[in-house]
């Protein structure tokens, strides 16, 4: 599932924005902003606030990418 270069941790999800993307506390204690995986769009797999997930972080910029809610 997970693609080369990305950073995988688990989060939990604070608050939900338009067009799909999140804010996610870390288990670090950082918050970012994250996006939904193309899979969990098309599989229509909803996130709500308080979830637990899995995101990969982009080793480029702070934005992370969903990938799995736990």
């Amino acid at each position: 599932m997970s693609q080369k270069g990305g950073n995988a941790v688990t989060g939990v999800v604070t608050e939900a924005l338009p067009d799909t993307l999140f804010k996610v506390r870390l288990e670090n204690g950082s918050e970012i902003l994250t996006y939904l995986a193309g899979k969990m769009r098309m599989h229509r797999i909803r996130v709500l606030i308080g979830d637990k997930v899995t995101v990969e972080i982009d080793p480029y910029g702070g934005k992370g990418r969903i990938t799995k809610r736990l």
